[in-house]
């Protein structure tokens, strides 16, 4: 009787879902994925992918589509909210570890990874919003979907993201999603707006008396090319209130908030359409990474505020380290443990740091933004170095 294949249902298909699919193909386990939502291109704001988790995507073979599609970044420059220099970090990214920063648009990331997983030969089915894990241990693991339909497998990945329906069923009373307090707003402007700025291959952020705000190239194409992001105090309002207004009101809050604000800001905020708002969210230490035989990765099992600029590459990494210890043929439940056991340190570190980054973008005096200003200026060089940890990391090699 010829030995059938073990298989993976995979639930979400957004960074880490499609990669540990593709990977898992490697290693001889067959993957189908059930993403919630229907398929699209074009939603999503912008993001960057560290060199940590480019590491991972030259490991599939999307490294160079990936520079091609997007921004190669430089450098971070900060400024305060009058326009003094900061200081910058993370330079010489590819020099220092083997690959470089890139912003790119989430859409084209995703369309990029689907493709890729669709030439892998991996199922890939949407509208399938999961409700239900069943998983008996003599029998294949069930998952059940709001359209009625099932799917079965050997064992289930969650990689569905903050609000992970599989997180439920993994950890039934574990910990929500917690609201951090700050709300950000997004989207793209096309590159003339930057025109006669020498803003190059640099993210230029600005740390206000009150939030932040960041711009930087994230594609080839002049029409939406440029990337930028602004971060609020929440004052009690949460992102679907910001949402129920048109995008002219949206504007007038922008314009508002960051009213004297340095060059190019205010034409940047007169620029943009399609304004994107979203809670800043992350997820407090779960109990446990898997259940039996379904496993969290990415979001779903640490989910990170974006202020370490982590997430994507975190969710990369999960998906190639999975992918190894598969391999290595262990008893499903050892792999389980093994992988939380080498994950979850490096990962709630990197979580802490992104709440702590939150910190600097909430409301101060303006002596206490001055103060944090001359901090940063001193602090930064040093601080720089402590984050080096985060880029030099290669999950191939780990």
């Amino acid at each position: 009787m010829p030995h059938r294949p073990r298989k993976a249902l995979i639930i979400g298909a957004g960074i880490a879902g499609p990669v540990a699919a593709i990977l898992l193909r490697r290693a001889g386990i067959e993957s189908a994925i059930y993403e919630a939502w229907p398929y699209a291109k074009g939603s999503g704001g912008g993001l960057q992918i560290a060199p940590n988790g480019m590491h991972v995507m030259d490991e599939i073979g999307l490294a160079d589509e990936l520079i091609s599609r997007g921004s190669i970044a430089e450098s971070f420059d900060f400024y305060s909210q009058g326009g003094d220099k900061l200081g910058s970090i993370n330079r010489d990214m590819e020099r220092r570890f083997g690959q470089p920063a890139v912003n790119i648009c989430r859409a084209a990331l995703n369309e990029i990874l689907i493709d890729k997983a669709w030439c892998a030969c991996v199922s890939l089915y949407f509208d399938k919003r999961l409700i239900k894990i069943e998983d008996r241990g003599d029998q294949p693991v069930i998952a059940y979907f709001a359209d009625g339909t099932t799917a079965e497998g050997d064992f289930l990945i969650g990689a569905d993201g903050v609000h992970s329906v599989t997180r439920r069923q993994v950890v039934p009373d574990g910990p929500k999603p917690f609201n951090t307090g700050l709300i950000g707003f997004g989207g793209f402007v096309p590159h003339a707006v930057l025109d006669g700025r020498p803003v190059g291959r640099h993210v230029e952020t600005t740390f206000g008396q009150s939030g932040f705000f960041g711009y930087g190239y994230c594609s080839p194409d002049p029409k939406h090319g440029v990337m930028w992001w602004s971060t609020q105090p929440a004052h009690g309002m949460d992102a679907a209130t910001f949402r129920a207004l048109d995008q002219r009101t949206l504007k007038q809050h922008l314009r508002g908030f960051h009213h004297g604000w340095h060059d190019p800001i205010p034409a940047i905020i007169d620029a943009a359409e399609n304004i994107i708002v979203t809670d800043t969210l992350d997820v407090a230490t779960l109990p446990t990474w898997s259940r039996k035989r379904s496993l969290l990765i990415g979001d779903a099992a640490h989910a990170t505020s974006p202020h370490a600029g982590q997430g994507a590459s975190l969710a990369l990494e999960d998906a190639m380290r999975l992918a190894r210890l598969m391999q290595e043929g262990q008893e499903l439940t050892a792999t389980f443990q093994a992988f939380e056991a080498e994950r979850r340190p490096r990962a709630e570190k990197i979580v802490a740091i992104a709440r702590r980054n939150g910190n600097n973008k909430r409301e101060f005096s303006a002596t206490g933004a001055w103060i944090r200003n001359q901090m940063i200026k001193l602090l930064l060089p040093l601080g720089s170095k402590g984050m080096d940890f985060m880029y030099a990391y290669d999950a191939r090699a780990a």
